[in-house]
């Protein structure tokens, strides 16, 4: 294992667009392999310096809202096959929680966000380059549904922040980057033959590897 760097491959897309479950069914086709996934959302950055009042109006789909430094960083140590401390971030709060998880290094790594391809940095650690591309109205109903039921937020709070930051954000830093893609997937998990086929490049990348 240690005589080949990890396999980085980057899956992005808006938020809602499906890039997660994209992730979980590369993750869960191979269940006895040497691969993980490393959430960008993790890596937000520490703000219990701040007031509560001024962590409301965080832009979380801004690049100045994460900790990239970090997020580098740690890539860096699991290419040289160190175990990492990923950060736990507390939606309920918006800071960064006193938790950490421990990730041991894997031979791929699935590095997931929004904005993984606006940093050349981030970019130049990745072998594969993935982009989901979902309609606007799909991605909005998701977000609702996500941000209501796992975050507990209010149906207005999610609407307003999807018109005043989440889509003008989209268009000004995550859609840009689809240029950067090797792939792009439309309608994120439910392309089954798009997931497939990248689940047939893995596989061969595990057999040059064994």
């Amino acid at each position: 294992m240690h005589n080949k760097k990890p396999i980085i491959i980057g899956v992005t897309g808006g938020s809602g667009s499906g890039k997660t479950s994209v992730s979980r069914a590369i993750l869960s086709h191979f269940p006895s392999h040497s691969i993980m996934m490393l959430e960008h959302d993790s890596y937000y950055k520490n703000q219990d310096h701040l007031p509560f009042e001024e962590r409301l109006k965080t832009n979380y789909d801004h690049p100045l809202a994460f900790d990239t430094e970090l997020l580098i960083q740690h890539l860096e140590q699991l290419c040289q096959f160190q175990t990492i401390e990923i950060p736990v971030y507390d939606y309920v709060n918006h800071t960064r929680s006193q938790e950490v998880r421990l990730q041991e290094p894997k031979e791929v790594i699935i590095l997931e966000g929004i904005l993984i391809l606006e940093d050349e940095r981030l970019r130049d650690l990745m072998d594969i380059k993935i982009y989901v591309d979902t309609d606007d109205d799909i991605r909005i109903i998701r977000r609702i549904k996500r941000d209501i039921e796992e975050r507990g937020r209010t149906l207005d709070s999610v609407i307003k922040q999807y018109l005043d930051v989440v889509k003008p954000m989209y268009h000004q830093f995550i859609e840009p980057t689809k240029r950067y893609a090797d792939v792009i997937v439309p309608e994120g998990g439910e392309n089954h033959v798009a997931v497939d086929l990248i689940n047939t490049k893995i596989k061969s990348i595990f057999a040059a590897n064994s």
